[in-house]
């Protein structure tokens, strides 16, 4: 369902989407940054005077052993390989890099995690998706490996990191609920109202990101089965808005696409034609709920955003935390 009034647009216009919102070659054959060739110097510089306060919120959920919020994700792994218990045990057996009464020690770990899924804040890579076994920029699904990973289009390509002006569309907000219901979807027509409301215009580089309230719902009530129940998010019809607008970055405080889609072969726009035919830079499963609350203070949806994803040599993606400054 999307909001009243509105609808989707085709399956056959969104099919159609692949050809007329594709980037493919429009940085030369060999690009492999997608819509970050957007965010030039320039970009960067306007958007470190959007800093005024000094005041950073991060947009990112822990990266909690605990967390079980996606039933069909493991929930992050930590073993501890050393830690402070036993320091003062006269029978301790010592590695051979300790020696019996020093008095320096430490803890080490190892972490691992499923970051795709619908808990986890992570970017997606350009490798992320395929769609009739090819990836963006018309390169073979095959480049991605179980051996060496993704050989192109690998997120190690932002190793850079992303820094531009992020915009708040704090859909939650702008029809008076505490959050969007599973399937719901925020469309192009809804953007450009929310966006008229809160007085911005999007420009080059922007970074999008949609707050449906799911973050405050997943706190209240605990997290939905998305794939059993659906989620809220944006509607295919906003893609050609960012393409036309030259949108680097779109978030959400969910993994983007509303489910059900109503698409039987699209069944995740947001992805299959953001990822593989724009190269367009998403970011799933942020927090919102602290920076929409300061955005509403301020009477201001524009802020400094920086995203600094790990530097994974073949990764098709990498978690991250996103930081909001004003």
């Amino acid at each position: 369902m999307t909001a009243a009034g509105r609808t989707d647009p085709a399956e056959a216009e969104v099919l159609g989407y692949f050809e007329s919102l594709s980037n493919w070659g429009r940085w030369g054959t060999d690009d492999e940054l997608g819509t970050i060739n957007h965010i030039t110097p320039d970009v960067r510089v306007r958007a470190a005077g959007l800093v005024r306060l000094g005041e950073s919120v991060s947009c990112g959920w822990d990266i909690d052993p605990r967390d079980r919020a996606d039933p069909h994700s493991p929930p992050p792994l930590r073993m501890y390989l050393q830690t402070g218990q036993g320091l003062c045990d006269g029978n301790r057996v010592y590695s051979d890099y300790m020696r019996p009464g020093e008095r320096q020690a430490s803890a080490h770990e190892w972490v691992g995690l499923q970051f795709h899924g619908y808990s986890q804040t992570h970017l997606d890579g350009l490798a992320h998706i395929f769609w009739d076994a090819r990836m963006y920029n018309d390169r073979p699904a095959e480049l991605v490996t179980a051996a060496d990973g993704a050989t192109a289009n690998s997120v190690h390509r932002l190793r850079h990191g992303i820094t531009t002006r992020g915009v708040l569309v704090d859909a939650a907000r702008h029809r008076g609920v505490d959050w969007l219901g599973p399937g719901e979807s925020v469309g192009a027509e809804e953007l450009r109202e929310i966006l008229r409301e809160q007085h911005v215009e999007l420009g080059p580089g922007d970074a999008v990101l949609l707050r449906t309230g799911a973050a405050r719902a997943r706190r209240e009530r605990g997290a939905d089965d998305v794939e059993a129940a659906g989620q809220p998010g944006w509607q295919a019809s906003c893609l050609p808005v960012f393409h036309d607008h030259d949108t680097a970055v779109v978030g959400a405080d969910v993994s983007q696409d509303a489910i059900p889609s109503g698409y039987d072969e699209v069944r995740f726009p947001l992805h299959a034609v953001g990822i593989s035919a724009l190269g367009l830079c998403l970011i799933d499963n942020c927090d919102l709920e602290e920076l929409a609350r300061r955005c509403a203070e301020l009477g201001r949806w524009e802020f400094l955003l920086t995203v600094s994803p790990l530097r994974l040599v073949g990764g098709s993606g990498s978690p991250v935390n996103p930081i909001a400054t004003f």
